[in-house]
């Protein structure tokens, strides 16, 4: 089977993508297709690696945990089951509180932090399409970073929408209530760029 063998107008699911056996890599949101950018950048995976680094040393010995891509992360409206699951996503990084949602295949429900690295041909997909999905599915904080802008925008989970933060850039510092004591340098996010 060809990705052109799949009818993109189609609703597809989790069962569904288990099955597909090419190459491409692809995303499903609320059941429809998106391909996924070709590998990031260095500028990409540098930024990847220190948010992730931090987020790593800060979460040692505490019962939350780090994961970055590729790591499916099957997002849940009505039932866990293969065949009710219409998004599947792989968000460059996420931080899961709870040991129960995470399983041999990756994540199942919603991780308590998602941070999406823009890249050059994502950004309409991370900043609507995945927004409503994270939104929709009570992901509590969504972090975007845009490297080219040097910025990172928080979005945090109150009464079922999300409302933003003020952008923070150079010389600003992210917390989050989810991660008290955590404090992430905006500085060092962009310090190493090549």
């Amino acid at each position: 089977m060809q990705l052109s063998d799949l009818d993109i107008n189609k609703t597809y699911t989790y069962a569904d993508y288990l099955k597909w056996t090419f190459d491409e890599r692809l995303e499903l949101i609320k059941g429809k297709i998106f391909k996924m950018s070709p590998a990031p950048g260095s500028v990409h995976q540098i930024i990847s690696a220190a948010v992730s680094n931090e987020l790593y040393n800060y979460l040692k010995g505490k019962p939350c945990k780090v994961f970055s891509a590729p790591f499916d992360v099957r997002l849940i409206r009505r039932s866990t089951d293969d065949k009710d699951v219409t998004t599947v996503v792989q968000p460059d990084i996420c931080v899961i509180c709870d040991p129960k949602k995470v399983d041999v295949r990756g994540c199942i429900g919603s991780p308590d932090i998602v941070v999406e690295i823009l890249s050059p041909g994502n950004n309409k997909k991370e900043l609507r399409n995945k927004f409503e999905a994270y939104e929709e599915a009570g992901v509590f904080e969504y972090w975007i970073i845009n490297p080219t802008e040097k910025n990172l925008l928080q979005y945090i989970l109150i009464d079922g929408r999300y409302q933003a933060a003020r952008p923070f850039t150079i010389d600003d510092e992210l917390t989050t209530g989810i991660l008290p004591g955590f404090v992430l340098s905006i500085n060092e996010l962009f310090t190493d760029q090549l």
